[in-house]
């Protein structure tokens, strides 16, 4: 007998069906603008209310093919992309709302981008899987992405070692590829976790260079504890492949 069978047996019916209006509606998105060197002005969508993950990004930056993990909005793939880049693919965790957003702002800021068909494409990926969905854009699928954006992805810290596999999966093995890393430790408690990231990173073939330290005007998470001044700060960092490395295929 089913379940629904076995509910109208016993004469449970819909007892344990939710009321409607029991649990209280999904926020409505919203939007921020970021205005850009150029003048161009995007209007940006955010995953629910909160502002997860907005910070001014640079948009000096030129590069050929680059991949942008986390950052929900997608942003800085969208300014590689208006700038020039030849292949830009977003990323985050394969969640339809996730991936659903990204792509909305992928197709509202196409208007910006002069290189036609554009290329900037979103892919969902979970870190440590293979990376053919990734790469099967560029050119040359083996030959990897010359610029990395990990955007408040070190937090999770239980990943790291999945997140620097799908690293050494996807950033080409050259002199000039980079994978940039920036975070904010939002718990602060947990920092000592957060950035063994980068001596973990150390041992797996990449050199580790830290390139700026800014503190925020406000904080993301208002009501949250720990240390304000840290919650205020943002931190970056450059991975570059080791010179013993630099021979080796990528292995995806």
């Amino acid at each position: 007998m089913g379940l629904e069978l076995q509910d109208e047996a016993f004469g449970f019916g819909d007892i344990f069906k939710e009321p409607e209006g029991f649990f209280p509606p999904p926020k409505p998105p919203t939007f921020s603008e970021h205005r850009m060197l150029s003048g161009d002005t995007l209007n940006i969508r955010l995953v629910g209310s909160h502002p997860l993950y907005k910070k001014t990004t640079r948009n000096g930056l030129k590069v050929k093919t680059s991949s942008n993990w986390g950052q929900v909005p997608g942003l800085p793939s969208i300014i590689c992309a208006i700038m020039g880049a030849k292949t830009v693919v977003v990323t985050d965790y394969p969640d339809h709302d996730l991936i659903d957003n990204m792509r909305i702002n992928a197709s509202a800021c196409e208007k910006f981008i002069k290189e036609q068909p554009s290329p900037l494409y979103v892919e969902g990926y979970k870190w440590g899987d293979p990376t053919g969905s990734i790469c099967r854009h560029l050119e040359s699928p083996s030959g990897g992405f010359d610029v990395l954006i990990l955007a408040d992805v070190i937090y999770n810290h239980p990943q790291h070692h999945s997140l620097i596999d799908s690293v050494k999966m996807t950033l080409k093995r050259s002199k000039t590829s980079v994978a940039f890393v920036v975070f904010t430790p939002y718990q602060p408690w947990l920092l000592e976790k957060i950035t063994a990231f980068f001596p973990k990173a150390e041992q797996s073939g990449f050199t580790v260079k830290k390139i700026f330290e800014r503190v925020m005007d406000k904080l993301l998470f208002e009501d949250d504890p720990g240390e304000e001044q840290l919650r205020r700060t943002v931190f970056g960092y450059e991975l570059r492949w080791k010179a013993e490395e630099l021979d080796r295929q990528i292995l995806s």
